[in-house]
């Protein structure tokens, strides 16, 4: 049996280790204190504070440029604030007082390209942060990573033999090897599918909770972000606009673009009066005092619902995409400038293509903003 037929036999064998047996570490917390930082004359960090509790799972999240990245290489003591403290366990690690380097702060890392060492055995890049151990205690330090992940029997290896799944794996391993307090992970899952995504995440997430250290993740992906965190801190241009559990920041955005940020949304004008808001899709209850009388009305596709013409809000259906286990429909209603979308799950439910329909707005999937045009 060749090398590569070895690897694949393996491959059909094994999976994830067992859960339960990574080693727990002694969470620290993770203090920000009004962090500024640039690039030249860019500012990439704009007074951030923020805490993360010992042995929270944090999900950074916001677009690319937000300086989300940036903030995970500050803890890291990878970047240096222009101003501001960084904090572990009230001690100060980047800050006007000290800046301490990234190997003594007992932060483990996780980077988006695994930054594994193509000329190290799998065994050596596990064991590579271990410098405090003997080599027999680090040896088996690593094995009982590599044996959690599943790839123990992969040890004398070498990364470019593995797919990009098992790598982010060994980079998972040798990020809880030395059991951090605190452990930063730069957008661990991009590079995967989106099929073996999910499994990888779940499993990580697992891991996490075993090992009990601080955990701040990065990501673009709102559902990743929803998926992991015990709390997200949504950035924007360098800012911290809000932060919250993910069913806080999903039923409570801060604002219009928070909001698009976690879902698709039909935005409607409406106007305010007498503690409701008219709009073209009927009236709605205000919730929250408003200012003005113009405010934004904000529905997911998901609240919006079709009935027998003659009921609810006069529309025709222009268009309907199947998706799977769902619809994607357009329903042209007067008064708006674009069709309302909808997703349709009674698909048997679902009228032809220019049918007279009428529509329903479930008012739990509504948001309601000030108009800041």
């Amino acid at each position: 049996m060749n090398e590569v037929t070895e690897i694949a036999e393996r491959r059909f064998h094994l999976g994830w280790g067992r859960r339960g047996t990574a080693g727990a570490a002694i969470a620290a917390r993770l203090t920000f204190d009004e962090v500024s930082h640039a690039y030249g004359d860019t500012l990439s960090v704009d007074r951030v504070s923020a805490d993360v509790e010992p042995a929270e799972i944090v999900c950074l999240l916001g677009p690319s440029g937000c300086g989300k990245s940036t903030l995970l290489k500050l803890a890291a003591g990878l970047e240096v604030p222009m101003s501001g403290r960084i904090m572990i366990n009230s001690q100060e690690v980047s800050g006007p007082e000290r800046l301490v380097p990234p190997e003594k702060r007992g932060v483990g890392l996780m980077f988006q390209d695994f930054a594994l060492f193509p000329h190290l055995s799998i065994l050596r890049n596990v064991m590579f942060g271990l410098t405090t151990l003997k080599r027999g205690a680090a040896e088996q330090a690593a094995l009982t990573a590599l044996r959690r992940v599943g790839l123990e029997h992969y040890a004398e290896l070498y990364p470019h033999l593995l797919s990009g799944g098992e790598q982010q794996r060994v980079a998972l391993a040798r990020a809880i090897a030395p059991r951090p307090g605190v452990l930063l992970m730069d957008e661990p899952f991009s590079g995967l599918d989106s099929r073996l995504r999910d499994d990888v995440r779940d499993e990580t997430l697992a891991v996490l909770r075993e090992t009990r250290a601080t955990c701040m993740i990065v990501t673009h992906d709102p559902e990743e972000a929803m998926r992991m965190a015990d709390r997200i801190l949504l950035m924007r241009a360098g800012r911290l606009v809000q932060s919250g559990t993910p069913a806080e920041l999903y039923y409570r955005p801060v604002d219009l673009a928070a909001a698009r940020f976690f879902s698709e949304l039909n935005v409607v004008p409406g106007e305010v009066a007498e503690g409701r808001v008219t709009t073209p899709l009927g009236g709605f209850d205000l919730r929250q005092p408003q200012t003005g009388r113009d405010v934004v009305v904000c529905v997911r596709p998901h609240g919006v619902r079709l009935v027998p013409a003659g009921e609810g809000v006069p529309g025709r259906l222009v268009t309907r995409r199947f998706l799977g286990e769902v619809e994607l429909l357009e329903i042209a209603v007067e008064g708006l400038d674009r069709p309302l979308q909808a997703r349709a799950r009674d698909l048997a439910a679902i009228r032809p293509v220019g049918a007279e329909v009428g529509v329903v707005i479930d008012e739990d999937a509504v948001l309601i903003f000030a108009n800041s045009a």
